[in-house]
């Protein structure tokens, strides 16, 4: 999502645009950008991936695939494309302090 959206957005979701631009700026700093060069090789492969729902989705498919990890995302482009997705619920409940409860041997 382009950051001209994202005032928007966050004050549709009753949030301060002030805020979470300050959040992405802190993100910013701890994120290195991926060389287009390296994912330009997935490039076809990713827009497979992709090519039913949001073709332009296709870069983020590509560095999924190189570094092999999931999408975080809160849309459903990428639902079917066979990598891993997180929504920002999913996100919380894993972070959450919670241990799963343990299962009772009988006895």
């Amino acid at each position: 999502m382009p950051v001209k959206y994202i005032p928007g957005v966050l004050t549709g979701r009753g949030e301060h645009p002030e805020v979470g631009l300050a959040v992405l700026e802190q993100i910013r700093a701890l994120v290195t950008p991926v060389d287009q060069a390296l994912d330009h090789d997935l490039e076809q492969f990713a827009r497979r991936r992709v090519a039913r729902r949001d073709e332009e989705d296709w870069p983020v498919v590509a560095v999924a695939l190189l570094l092999d990890v999931p999408i975080w995302t809160e849309d459903q482009d990428f639902f079917g494309s066979g990598i891993a997705t997180w929504t920002t619920d999913r996100v919380e409940l894993y972070f959450q302090d919670e241990a799963p409860p343990q299962r009772q041997n009988p006895t």
